[in-house]
């Protein structure tokens, strides 16, 4: 009998890695805006007569980004990279009183202010109170306020404004988020960040989110920034954002905050631009209507 080689067995070969990128974006976005977006709010105005400068507060979890937000939104103006707002690395909390920051452009003070507030946390005591935040929003808390993470402020204290001015109310309240914050993120702060956002929303104030580091989230961004919106990592956080704190995705906007650079890049800069386009315009929306409330 002849002998004959037997041919060996081929393990069967892995299926290929998914695409983690969309054939094409699942939003429009121009690259190309960052000069028409400066001109537009280095020119906005109020439209009421009363106030000169629109208030913005900035909310969050600790280390979400807050203060390099508020830095970054100058950078874009500046062409410079600014750290006006202190930020940390720590992961503690930085931020303790309530502090606003006005955005300058080259040319000149714009008319809209950040206020910057001491991150949230999951336990009771600790972080800012939502209580507090709910009062910065509607100018019962003013600047310099100091957070007291046990207790909040009432109107029996003497740093309560009984009667706010309207040029002192927010308009808008911008909830800053890490975009993995959803891969550890306790139920508590959850509950935290959905009360706040009702109680305003029963006042009719819009709210924005700023996710931040969308960098760390996913390769395909960190590699090429324009990649944002054919990533399907990113449009899946957004949507889990999203469904998870009520707000719609017109009003949810990925960005990368200045962190390690030392100049500041066209493309990071139309993110932050046109986030703020939005938020500015809601919030003088809102201006517009107070006297529907």
């Amino acid at each position: 009998m002849g002998s004959s080689e037997s041919t060996p067995v081929q393990p069967p070969s892995s299926p290929p890695p998914p695409n983690p990128e969309l054939d094409k974006p699942w939003k429009i976005f121009d690259w190309g805006q960052k000069k028409y977006l400066k001109e537009k709010l280095e020119n906005f105005c109020p439209s009421h007569p009363d106030v000169k400068d629109i208030k913005i507060l900035v909310a969050g979890p600790t280390g979400a980004g807050k203060s390099s937000f508020i830095n970054s939104v100058n950078s874009a103006f500046q062409g410079r990279i600014s750290s006006r707002a202190l930020v940390t690395d720590s992961g503690f909390i930085f931020t303790k009183n309530l502090k606003g920051f006005s955005i300058r452009s080259e040319k000149k003070i714009l008319p809209f202010i950040f206020k910057d507030t001491m991150g949230l946390a999951p336990e009771a005591l600790a972080g800012s109170q939502t209580e507090d935040i709910i009062n910065a929003v509607f100018g019962h808390v003013t600047d310099g306020y100091k957070f007291n993470e046990r207790q909040a402020l009432t109107y029996k204290d003497q740093q309560y404004t009984c009667d706010p001015k309207l040029s002192d109310q927010c308009f808008c309240l911008v909830y800053v988020i890490p975009s993995d914050i959803f891969q550890y993120i306790d139920d508590r702060l959850i509950d935290k960040l959905k009360i706040i956002r009702q109680r305003i929303s029963d006042k009719g104030i819009p709210k924005v989110i700023v996710m931040t580091k969308v960098d760390e989230a996913c390769p395909l961004v960190q590699n090429d920034l324009r990649k944002m919106y054919t990533s399907k990592k990113i449009k899946e956080k957004m949507e889990l954002c999203s469904a998870t704190l009520g707000v719609p995705l017109t009003n949810i906007f990925p960005v990368k905050n200045y962190h390690n650079e030392v100049n500041t890049d066209d493309d990071i800069d139309v993110l932050i631009l046109k986030a703020l386009e939005q938020i500015v315009q809601l919030a003088d929306d809102r201006l517009e209507d107070t006297d529907s409330y």
